[in-house]
């Protein structure tokens, strides 16, 4: 499949960030889930809908506004006085590859619970009975920093359930003239054109898992883990679960450069992407006023790369 392809053709939208749509699509391909942060009017939603219509995956969309329920996201049973049964009533997660949650800190947190539940288990449960997502099923969440009095922001053992957290920022001069010719007399989004099908987004996810990751650099990502952990300037450093995840982007950012195996480089580059929201940062950190990704940048420095895997 020709990856370059499926990005001509969101940059038909969304014009001037192309490192933000390689990460998301690469995020895709390691069948992981996504969190936008960033100000209203950037994208993040056209982002999304571009995403999913180049790929061939059905699209669904929530607006996470404070009265969303458990229910609307899994579903819920209804009697069935005919039948003297009861119904099972599908969510919004039920028949959609890839959902939008947009402003997911605007939602209650046991909404927010039950969407990172089907994003973990890939199944809803309701009254007893499971009921499967399809494959491949994305979350797409959205959150802006703007105007956040009153909205519930994600724990951060809630925020390790994302694959990656990233932001688009806005476009430079010479994009923004872009986006307003482009914009004169017709909607960019109309004209998408489908790349690939289901099928195949579920055979480049194969295809991922089947790259090959050397012990060094198994043990690579383990020592900065590690590493992080015991770092005078956090208080919170990278999970196992963080560990696996950077394992699994950096297969797929490998297959995003039509290489079978992965080398320190393909680490580096999703590395910040990765693990940046996993991070607390400690006293030092926060008094020097350093961000989760320039600490992660102390870390790669840190720590020795192993050699001789290019």
């Amino acid at each position: 499949m020709d990856i370059t392809r499926i990005i001509a053709e969101v940059e038909k939208v969304i014009v001037g960030k192309r490192h933000v749509i390689e990460k998301i699509l690469t995020a895709i391909l390691a069948n992981g889930h996504i969190l936008l942060d960033d100000v209203p009017g950037i994208g993040k939603t056209t982002l999304a809908l571009a995403l999913s219509r180049s790929l061939g995956l059905t699209f669904g969309r929530i607006q996470c506004t404070p009265d969303v329920l458990p229910s609307d996201i899994v579903g819920f049973s209804m009697y069935n006085k005919a039948a003297d049964s009861f119904t099972y009533k599908a969510g919004i997660v039920t028949g959609v590859h890839l959902l939008l949650a947009d402003e997911i800190n605007r939602t209650s947190s046991k909404t927010q619970s039950a969407l990172l539940e089907a994003m973990e288990e890939k199944q809803v449960t309701v009254d007893g009975e499971s009921h499967s997502l399809r494959n491949p099923f994305i979350v797409f969440a959205t959150q802006n920093n703007v105007g956040t009095a009153g909205t519930q922001l994600l724990p951060y053992a809630q925020l390790d359930r994302f694959l990656v957290k990233l932001s688009i920022g806005y476009p430079n001069r010479e994009s923004e003239m872009e986006v307003i010719r482009g914009r004169q007399r017709e909607n960019p989004i109309d004209n998408i054109t489908q790349i690939c099908t289901v099928e195949d987004v579920v055979r480049m996810q194969n295809d991922v898992q089947s790259i090959t990751v050397h012990d060094r650099i198994i043990d690579y990502i383990a020592r900065l883990a590690q590493h992080s952990r015991n770092h005078a300037l956090l208080e919170l450093g990278i999970s196992p679960r963080g560990s696996l995840f950077v394992n699994k982007m950096a297969k797929a950012w490998a297959y995003m450069q039509n290489r079978g195996y992965v080398i320190p480089e393909d680490v580096q580059a999703i590395y910040k992407d990765t693990c940046a929201h996993r991070l607390l940062p400690g006293a030092k950190a926060r008094m020097e006023k350093l961000s989760n990704a320039q600490i992660l940048q102390t870390l790669l420095s840190e720590v020795a790369v192993p050699d001789g895997l290019t």
